[in-house]
């Protein structure tokens, strides 16, 4: 698989993520991990990364909380933009995973 796929398909879900609410970056590491049966373990060196790169196109905000257990941590929002785009790539992945199932199958 190119870099690229996996960048766009880490983005997807990341932003998949980030629509159930705000989350720090290990929540949303454990999220994708457990929603996907125990299969996409993202690790920290793509994670952050990817998170910063969401931020700086305008998709994502950030902010430091507290967490519950009492340490800071910077917790991760979608924006409107976010959202949208968020749609858009839902779209193009259904179309796309489709088109290659249709390979598989013929």
């Amino acid at each position: 698989m190119s870099t690229n796929l996996l960048q766009g398909t880490l983005d997807l879900l990341i932003l998949k993520t980030l629509a159930h609410g705000p989350m720090h970056g290990y929540g949303i590491a454990q999220r994708i991990l457990a929603t996907s049966r125990q299969t996409l373990d993202v690790q920290q060196g793509s994670l952050y990364p990817a998170l910063h790169r969401l931020h700086r196109k305008g998709l994502v905000t950030s902010e430091w909380k507290e967490t519950d257990g009492g340490r800071m941590a910077k917790y991760y929002a979608l924006t409107k933009a976010g959202k949208k785009q968020l749609a858009e790539e839902l779209e193009e992945w259904t179309r796309y995973s489709s088109a290659v199932g249709w390979v598989l199958e013929g």
